[in-house]
């Protein structure tokens, strides 16, 4: 059963595989050789073998705490840093993850107490399932590893949907099927005697503890904390590049690479056939001041519709953006350039106010202050000017968008109202069969369980920035558009911005020094000015995007699989949607007067809920 559960699974680590059977515990592992190239097999035990763990991930700063723990009498037979884990639990039991740097999903099995111990990142770099079944407890880095024991039944949660139509991801545990629950990050699980208890072990606070640090001052510290970052990310025994999308955090990686460090760098990007999405001009810039090799994928309409069905196999959820498709397309460039690790500028946005959703939060706040003001609202005019169709919008149409929830800025989640009711209009394609099954639950109440306790006193733009960090990163940027795709084809991204270090360094300065009026990461494009060109620090903040419907109805054509899921007959087959609605939307995308997101996002909601439900409820093979 094992067996099954790590083949289907081997992109994940195609170099070794290895097994461990112990009485009532089984253990398996797929490698990925990054670090101890010859002696780092798993699962791995401890000296005199009470103790087994299988681990994926890295421990960044596992030098170091080999040699405090060697200090303390430990004795080491390997250079990997898996051992290193193995004798920080030996020297702290749980607490051991008070002491990790790094990016991690690990078991470890403990025969002198019989207990398994489970845990998962900080940030949710790492991915971790779970599930009881027939009183057996499972658990893998993927879902489909579950589903090949054969022993669990493969049918999607209508309130995962639910969720996903409205919050992009779903709030773990739960994922997008029945009974298979998620670890949330920086948690743990011990299961003994039968029983299951999870824990947290960190969470994000937010402060203005930094506010009587100058500026100037914070820079620096800033500076030296993603150097430092970056540099424990570059350990490795095998080459490492790095990620170079045009904008400015990934711009920061590479510089930090490239004058902090010896390391030899190439760069990685994508650019696209369709000018609204495409940035290589920027990519060009940044590579030529840098002197990196650089690599380019060029992507167009017909690619993105090729490997959408292989994006949602490794997703493992319906996705509202085609937005990871392209990037699993780089992960196979990168993999086929003979590399295994890119560091990326993932995090950045979310821990130092990014995103177009802070801005949305702060104008947003400034108006509510004056609701019958004719001027506040202009305000919002300069928001998304990377996208044409939003800027020629009426006034009148850009302030009823932003006007929901306006009359109380009080609410725990005003930063996100318009984003999740704009996304939650799709679920107008929901099936009476299916709302019936969700009976009335509120995505929002799921996601308010999960919210610290101080969370009601911080500050709005704190809020915003802590949904985004413990949400909507690890719920969707870190998983589809990161370990699932890259992961794929055998790649590890590294997250410099995502070191714990960084970020609670960032969440304890003052708003002011993230924001500065509406100018986003004032602090990051101040303390990089030295290192990078006027075009990337003063270049107006551009999320990545790729092209949505218009990539599966292009040209008016489609391929037979689109034809065929999104068919009258297989969509009242499946039950998730209405038949006739879903068929107007299918002929709207044909003429290509797809209308916004609600439109975009539906389509490919739709879309890949019909593969999701192909691939692994009717059609699952291990």
């Amino acid at each position: 059963m094992i067996s099954r559960m790590l083949s289907v699974i081997r992109y994940r680590g195609p170099d070794e595989q290895g097994l461990l059977m112990d009485g009532p515990v089984g253990l398996g592992h797929v490698r990925l050789s990054i670090i101890d190239l010859s002696s780092g097999h798993q699962p791995m035990r401890n000296e005199d073998g009470s103790i087994w763990i299988t681990f994926n991930g890295e421990i960044f700063n596992y030098i170091e705490l080999r040699h405090d723990l060697r200090k303390r009498g430990h004795i080491f037979s390997t250079q990997s840093d898996t051992e290193v884990i193995l004798h920080l639990y030996e020297e702290y039991g749980e607490q051991c993850l008070q002491h990790l740097n790094g990016q991690f999903a690990f078991a470890i099995w403990d025969k002198r107490s019989k207990s398994l111990f489970l845990a998962r990142d900080r940030i949710g770099i790492r991915p971790l399932f779970y599930t009881k079944c027939n009183g057996s407890f499972y658990f893998a880095s993927e879902i489909k590893s579950l589903f090949a024991t054969g022993e669990i039944d493969r049918e999607i949660d209508p309130l995962a949907l639910d969720q996903i139509f409205t919050l992009w991801f779903t709030v773990p545990p739960r994922t997008a099927f029945r009974d298979i629950r998620e670890l949330p990050p920086a948690h743990y699980i011990i299961v003994k005697d039968g029983n299951v208890t999870t824990k947290a072990y960190w969470d994000l606070a937010f402060s203005d503890e930094l506010g009587n640090v100058g500026f100037d001052e914070a820079c620096e510290r800033l500076k030296e904390l993603l150097v430092d970052a970056s540099r424990l990310r570059l350990r490795a025994d095998v080459p490492v590049g790095a990620y170079l999308s045009g904008g400015l955090d990934s711009s920061v990686t590479t510089a930090i690479i490239r004058n902090f460090t010896d390391a030899p760098l190439q760069t990685f990007s994508v650019s696209f056939e369709d000018g609204n999405y495409d940035e290589s001009a920027y990519q060009k810039e940044m590579s030529s001041v840098l002197g990196t090799e650089h690599h380019e994928l060029r992507c167009t309409y017909g690619d993105i519709c090729l490997d959408f069905p292989k994006v949602i196999w490794h997703t493992e959820k319906p996705i509202i953006r085609t937005a990871p498709t392209p990037l699993f397309m780089l992960s196979k460039l990168v993999r086929e350039s003979n590399f295994k690790v890119v560091l990326t500028g993932e995090g950045a946005d979310e821990i130092l106010g990014g995103y177009d959703i802070f801005k949305e939060t702060k104008i947003r706040h400034f108006w509510s202050r004056s609701p019958d003001s004719i001027f506040r609202p202009l305000l919002l005019k300069r928001l998304y000017p990377y996208l044409p169709a939003f800027q020629g919008q009426s006034a009148a149409y850009r302030e009823a968008f932003f006007n929901e929830g306006l009359s109380d800025p009080s609410d725990l989640f005003f930063s996100h109202k318009p984003r999740w009711q704009t996304t939650a209009k799709s679920k107008v394609f929901f099936s009476r069969e299916l709302c019936e099954e969700i009976n009335g639950a509120a995505p929002e109440n799921a996601i308010g369980a999960s919210m610290p306790e101080p969370f009601s006193s911080w500050q709005p733009f704190a809020r915003a920035q802590y949904l985004e960090t413990r949400g909507l990163l690890p719920g969707y940027i870190l998983s589809s558009q990161g370990d699932r795709v890259s992961m794929a084809h055998s790649i590890e991204g590294r997250f410099p911005f995502l070191d714990h270090r960084v970020v609670e360094f960032c969440s304890r300065l003052p708003v002011h020094y993230k924001m500065r009026g509406l100018r986003e990461k004032h602090i990051l494009k101040e303390t990089m000015k030295p290192y990078l060109p006027c075009g990337i620090t003063r270049r107006t903040k551009q999320p990545y995007l790729a092209p949505d419907s218009k990539s599966f109805f292009h040209d008016g054509k489609s391929p037979d699989y689109v034809e065929e899921l999104l068919s009258e007959e297989y969509i009242k087959r499946c039950g998730y949607f209405k038949p006739r609605a879903v068929g107007m939307l299918v002929k709207k995308c044909k003429k290509g007067v797809v209308i916004g997101f609600k439109d975009n996002m539906a389509l490919v909601g739709i879309l890949s809920t019909q593969l999701l439900h192909r691939q692994f409820v009717e059609d699952f093979k291990d």
